[in-house]
């Protein structure tokens, strides 16, 4: 009896373990099981890919299908390798690996850890602005202006209007602003009076800029709307974008010869603040969004936004917040801004 007792007792289910043990027995693993850090170099060196990649994404060449201007316009997006690898890592049972991923993390929140943890956004303003490509093709000219106006914005800037449409745009907004101007598919609508409004030359041959001076009670500001041109991903010639870079170039002497000295750019850029291709006009204004925003603010697509191609910058201006709009029935997101003049 006093036998089978201890076997039973020798036998029987020692519980959970405590942390203390698991700890230890963690301990004993990394310094005893030699493979767990020679196993999963391949991965580490994957990280530490990832980590040169996001951190030197200014040196790689645009020469071979604008490979830089396509990693640039989705770079925040180069955080979401992070896990994929730490959970090959995980089932690799590497250490290495897993240490090594603290490189990739540490580049992307010093990118944008910024944008996604901090609210920058304040109260106050002098003038409201928003901006929407509204897409050629919307079923629901009428409604898509209304839901922009709903934003309340001093401001509203529309891209992308075919001649069949504008006047549904111009007589869905003509109640809240009296004052208006389109050039070409780009239009301006204002409750304050504009003045000076003109198309700018972006080296298209067809009108899809302008500019136009708003008279705001704190004074003159020069408003400029623009929509540079697409750009393709395409297996046989990479992102191409040189006719859109064309056009910004020129964007941004016509910003840089802009005699007011504030300013506002509303628009769809077909390119994010990271693209290098952009620098003419990013170079000398600031985004709303990096600035005073909350979060990325991508606008598209509406569906699933993965990208904030649609801007709106200043100079001379001091940003408060920045937001995006609900969706219309537009492939883009309309955003909008408040800035202190």
């Amino acid at each position: 009896m006093v036998q089978a007792y201890r076997a039973e007792t020798e036998n029987a289910d020692p519980g959970p373990r405590r942390p203390g043990t698991r700890l230890r027995a963690l301990r004993h693993r990394l310094t005893t099981d030699r493979g767990i850090w020679r196993r999963g170099v391949l991965l580490a060196l994957c990280a530490v890919l990832l980590t040169l990649v996001m951190m030197l994404h200014a040196r790689i060449p645009n020469a071979i299908g604008n490979t830089g201007s396509l990693i640039e316009t989705f770079l925040p997006w180069f955080g979401l390798f992070v896990p994929v690898l730490l959970l090959l890592g995980l089932l690799r049972r590497s250490a290495t690996a897993v240490v090594a991923l603290i490189l990739p993390v540490a580049v992307w929140l010093n990118l944008f850890g910024g944008l996604l943890f901090a609210d920058k956004s304040g109260a106050g303003g002098d003038l409201t602005v928003a901006t929407h490509n509204v897409n050629a093709g919307n079923p629901d000219p009428a409604g898509t202006a209304q839901q922009v106006a709903g934003s309340d914005a001093d401001v509203v800037a529309l891209q992308e209007l075919p001649d069949g449409k504008v006047a549904a745009y111009e007589n869905a907004l003509a109640g809240r602003y009296p004052h208006h101007s389109v050039q070409g598919t780009v239009g301006l609508w204002s409750k304050y009076p504009l003045t000076d409004s003109r198309p700018v030359d972006i080296k298209l041959g067809w009108t899809r800029a302008m500019r136009a001076t708003v008279a705001t009670p704190e004074g003159p500001v020069s408003v400029f709307v623009a929509h540079l041109p697409s750009v393709r991903v395409k297996l046989d010639a990479g992102f191409t974008a040189s006719q859109r870079d064309r056009s910004a170039d020129a964007l941004g002497e016509a910003i840089a010869d802009e005699p007011i000295e504030r300013v506002v750019l509303l628009g769809d850029l077909n390119g994010t603040m990271n693209d290098r291709s952009l620098n003419a006009v990013t170079a000398q204004m600031r985004s709303t969004q990096g600035a005073a925003g909350d979060g990325f603010g991508f606008s598209w697509p509406a569906a699933f936004p993965m990208a904030r191609i649609d801007q709106i910058m200043v100079r001379g201006v001091e940003p408060l917040s920045s937001w995006t709009l609900p969706a219309t029935d537009s492939d883009h997101l309309p955003i909008a801004a408040r800035v202190q003049l």
